[in-house]
């Protein structure tokens, strides 16, 4: 709910709805339309409230930098995804060391018939 937000990060909750309406947060709506923040919400408040009140950012600056910490999550995300498509390749690509003996007498014995 808004009061509990706006009590955990110390502001007015007109601060929280000025934030929603900027884009910069999206509480999830309950069926009473109430707002329910999540753990990433809160902290994406708090670092808003830090880059505001702190370093002194104005909130279109605050909204470029949530874009691009956002961007910077989603690539290492796909940079993890990607790491374990590749050691699943690599394992796909390495058989057992046990069955490589039996590849290579394989390939001897195809070479002699030829």
């Amino acid at each position: 709910m808004i009061s509990v937000a706006a009590r955990m990060l110390s502001c007015h909750p007109q601060t929280l709805r000025m934030y929603e309406r900027e884009g910069l947060v999206s509480p999830f709506r309950s069926n009473r339309n109430l707002r329910l923040y999540s753990d990433a919400d809160i902290d994406r408040l708090r670092m808003i409230k830090r880059l505001t009140q702190e370093l002194g950012v104005n909130l279109a600056g605050v909204e470029v930098i949530l874009e691009l910490l956002d961007k910077v999550e989603q690539q290492g995300n796909e940079i993890e995804r990607l790491k374990r498509e590749l050691a699943g390749d690599r394992k796909a690509l390495n058989p057992a060391p046990s069955r490589i003996g039996g590849y290579v007498v394989e390939i001897r014995a195809e070479t002699k018939r030829e």
